[in-house]
């Protein structure tokens, strides 16, 4: 009997300790030994956060991961549940799941390679450097140049312009980092032995250069919008201001859908637009205000430091906050685009 009790208390207490681990994985919770927030209910993306922090990846690259890791949890939370329910038996959303993950490593410079860009720095010299950068593309470099020599456009438009070029170049990147995975799947392919996952991997891979292809072509949408903007000014019926903004509405625009769908969909791209813009607000007030950190720092008021981290970190959880729904926000109508129109005549 007294043997029985024992089995029954040590069973309890790993029930116990398995229970626990799991909420601590799984949950955001207060890790005893360090103090921190645990951020994701997804290990793996605990481990990339993590890594970005010893990085010290620039405050306004670590709130936008923070944002994409954010939509990666929500969308691979989603993925296991539909599996759990005995759907996507073909892999197909795994699959997608597996390379945008991977494309948020290669993004933040996290995947293994050499990756010098300034924007991922994180120094005082980050907000200086950052007005004399080339756009990392000759002909983005020529068109700009011309842009400021051309005396068409007001300072408050040069502004403009150079978020449109911003963006553009962000779009290069990400087109750049889908190539390198396609590349990357295809020489994997090549050694496939059993010919079931060879037919599982070329849908696959036919997928991947289906995106591939999209991409290709919104970048030169895009590049011809700069080229005619650099030659002809900032149209002033233009509906919108924010690049992704504009991006959008030139996509639906494309699209089949109806002018009611897009009059209703113009008003939602209004509501999103302030969004960015409060977005764009609170990054550069991150980044004013971590400058002012390190110079406190520097300055070495131990009470001055506390207060100002204080601070910091509330107006960094702000920025993520706000990030994270702007970049939901986005998807959400990215994906109401898509059903409704792209699928037949773009996709």
């Amino acid at each position: 009997m007294k043997v029985c009790g024992l089995f029954l208390s040590f069973c309890f207490s790993v029930g116990v300790m398995a229970g626990k681990y799991s909420r601590e994985v799984n949950e955001q919770t207060v890790s005893n030994d360090s103090k921190n927030v645990v951020e994701f209910r997804i290990a793996k993306l605990n481990q990339v956060w993590e890594k970005a922090n010893r990085m010290q990846l620039a405050p306004r690259r670590l709130s936008e991961l923070h944002s994409d890791l954010k939509i990666h949890e929500k969308d691979e939370l989603q993925w296991k549940k539909l599996k759990a329910e005995g759907l996507d038996e073909d892999g197909e959303r795994e699959a997608k799941l597996r390379r945008n993950f991977n494309i948020i490593l290669a993004k933040y410079g996290m995947d293994g390679k050499k990756d010098n860009r300034a924007l991922d720095s994180n120094n005082l010299k980050d907000h200086d450097a950052k007005l004399g950068e080339t756009f990392e593309d000759p002909r983005l470099d020529k068109l700009w140049n011309k842009a400021k020599t051309s005396g068409k456009f007001s300072e408050e438009e040069l502004q403009s312009l150079r978020r449109e070029f911003e963006h553009h170049k962000e779009k290069i990147h990400e087109y750049n980092i889908m190539m390198d995975t396609v590349s990357r799947t295809e020489e994997i392919h090549k050694n496939v032995i059993s010919p079931l996952d060879g037919e599982e991997k070329e849908s696959n891979l036919h997928e991947k250069h289906k995106d591939l292809k999209q991409k290709m072509r919104t970048l030169n949408q895009g590049f011809e919008r700069l080229r005619k903007i650099t030659h002809e000014g900032f149209d002033s019926d233009n509906e919108f201001k924010e690049p992704k903004v504009i991006e959008l509405w030139e996509m639906a625009r494309r699209s089949n859908l109806s002018e009611d769908e897009l009059d209703s969909l113009k008003e939602e791209l209004k509501h999103f637009e302030t969004k960015v813009e409060k977005h764009h607000h609170y990054q550069e007030q991150l980044e004013y205000s971590h400058q002012k950190l390190q110079h406190i720092e520097a300055m070495g008021d131990k009470d001055h430091i506390v207060r100002h981290k204080e601070k910091y970190n509330t107006l960094a959880e702000k920025a993520r906050e706000i990030g994270y729904k702007m970049k939901k926000h986005l998807q959400d109508i990215t994906n109401k685009i898509s059903r409704n129109g792209l699928q037949h005549n773009e996709l």
